[in-house]
């Protein structure tokens, strides 16, 4: 059987272009004891998998030239040598932008996922997979999140930002979110019905504008983005306030030269809590996480935006308007126009 794929052709400088990526076609292996063979249905296109497409240290390796793009994937079984999945079950796991995967025992977010027949396959790497997921455990375990806590979303607009402060605002928190436009700030506004928005990119002074919407201070920022606003946010920050490191992306297309922050004693001054975190070390509130999001989106409390582009080639323009910040929501390729998506649902308005 042949494998189509996306490698690394050349390292990219600044945001990608289509020539650091190239198809290649490759002979699928043999099944080893353990392992399962996909068909891939949908990947998950995101900004983190950018870090690992430069030759620098990161919680993952960096990808080798001519290696696989790495991406979580959602597949439909075809062939089984595990005990935990059978044919026409769905696995999904952290492996790349390929048309078929062959999964081993031990690779990273494998799992057999429980597809219902009222939810597309689309949200499962979406709102109710691994980006839905990361906020909720990002918020509550290692966030600390509780009723009535003041919280700043940054890249709210995004596909942990946007289903994040949705999660905060059911959980009885007001929210407000960074965009970096008037269209993504009307969006989490009206569609997803956050508290306020700020938008980076046009306001005068952000400094000004956080303490505007956080008179009294920050008791919970979710950091998604680093740089610049995680060094406005740190002063805005009440005593003993929480910050979930969740990604840097503000420093993902310029790791060799990172923002240099300067605000970083203020974690002793606001004997501020800041913790970087991967989801799937919360491996205990996977299910807990999973049966919220999924209830929330069915009950149309929680919104699931998407952008959805169809079949591998698309993944390097995909991925390229991810990190250029042109994308709302969760940004995914379907390998084929049979795979169902949100898009269409009448979404019953926010609560």
């Amino acid at each position: 059987m042949i494998n189509r794929r996306i490698v690394l052709a050349s390292r990219p400088v600044g945001v990608p272009v289509a020539a650091n990526f190239r198809v290649e076609e490759v002979e699928l292996p043999e099944l080893g004891e353990g392992e399962v063979l996909l068909e891939n249905r949908v990947f998950a296109i995101d900004p983190a998998v950018r870090g690992m497409l430069d030759d620098v240290k990161s919680y993952l390796p960096p990808v080798q030239l001519s290696g696989l793009i790495p991406t979580m994937v959602l597949g439909r079984v075809l062939k089984s040598r595990n005990p935990d999945f059978r044919e026409g079950d769905y696995g999904r796991a952290f492996i790349g932008w390929e048309t078929h995967s062959v999964i081993a025992p031990g690779s990273v977010a494998f799992e057999n996922v429980r597809v219902a027949d009222d939810l597309p396959l689309t949200a499962y790497m979406g709102a109710c997979g691994w980006s839905g997921i990361t906020a909720y455990v990002g918020l509550k375990r290692y966030g600390e999140m509780r009723a009535g806590d003041e919280v700043l979303m940054s890249a709210a607009a995004g596909a942990v930002g946007s289903v994040g402060g949705q999660v905060a605002r059911l959980s009885g928190c007001r929210v407000v979110g960074t965009v970096g436009s008037e269209a993504k700030a009307r969006h989490i506004l009206d569609d997803l019905g956050f508290d306020g928005a700020i938008d980076y990119r046009t306001c005068a002074d952000l400094d000004a504008e956080i303490a505007r919407h956080f008179p009294e201070g920050v008791d919970l920022y979710f950091d998604n983005v680093g740089g610049a606003m995680l060094d406005t946010v740190l002063p805005r920050m009440k005593a003993f306030g929480r910050i979930p490191v969740c990604g840097m992306i503000a420093n993902y297309n310029h790791q060799t030269e990172p923002y240099r922050v300067r605000n970083l004693w203020q974690v002793l001054v606001n004997r501020i809590t800041m913790r970087g975190f991967l989801a799937y070390e919360a491996a205990d509130m996977l299910h807990e996480a999973e049966e919220a999001l999924a209830n929330w989106v069915r009950s149309g409390q929680l919104v699931a935006t998407e952008n959805v582009a169809t079949g591998l080639d698309a993944a390097p323009a995909s991925f390229i308007r991810l990190m250029s910040g042109e994308t709302t929501g969760k940004t995914l390729v379907r390998l084929d126009e049979a795979v169902s998506t949100l898009a269409g649902w009448k979404v019953p308005a926010h609560a």
